[in-house]
């Protein structure tokens, strides 16, 4: 897949996302203990944050190893197969990876839908669940829309020779 690619582009955007909360995380937890350990006060509810916002990026990198295929592979049982037995494996890995991440877009959407209806909010700050779960959402069906796109296009390709 190109550089170019459109769905190469909004993977690195999803990525930027992720780093972009994942900066405002590490200058929140500098604010946090340089104000708890030298002014004795203490930002409320900065562990509600943190973990709000490691699942928040998480998720938008997903995209981004999705499409650079980065996840991890173990190849004990697989390395002395042929070309034409591996190739059918990632083609069946890529619609797993499609369904997997399709099912958790759907349930974080439901899972957000009914935060909202419940005003479901953290503990500590009040912070609506909706919002991330519904920003958790979105990335977890592009990544799974780029799964979809990578299996047709390995359905596409020719099989390798043994």
């Amino acid at each position: 897949m190109s550089h170019t690619h459109p769905l190469k582009r909004l993977a690195r955007l999803c990525s930027v996302i992720g780093g972009v909360v994942m900066v405002a995380l590490m200058l929140m937890t500098c604010y946090s203990v340089v104000g708890r350990n030298f002014f004795e006060r203490a930002l409320i509810g900065d562990f509600e944050l943190t973990a709000i916002s490691c699942g928040l990026a998480i998720a938008f990198f997903m995209p981004l190893c999705q499409i650079e295929r980065g996840n991890i592979i173990v190849d004990f049982f697989t390395a002395g197969r042929s070309r034409r037995f591996n190739h059918r494996l990632d083609r069946f890995g890529d619609v797993l990876m499609a369904a997997i991440f399709a099912l958790l877009a759907w349930r974080t959407a439901v899972a957000a839908v009914n935060a909202k209806a419940n005003m479901g909010t953290s503990m500590l700050l009040g912070f609506p669940d909706w919002i991330v779960l519904a920003g958790m959402a979105i990335p977890f069906a592009v990544t799974s829309f780029i799964a979809c796109f990578q299996a047709v296009e390995r359905f596409q390709a020719s099989e390798p020779e043994a």
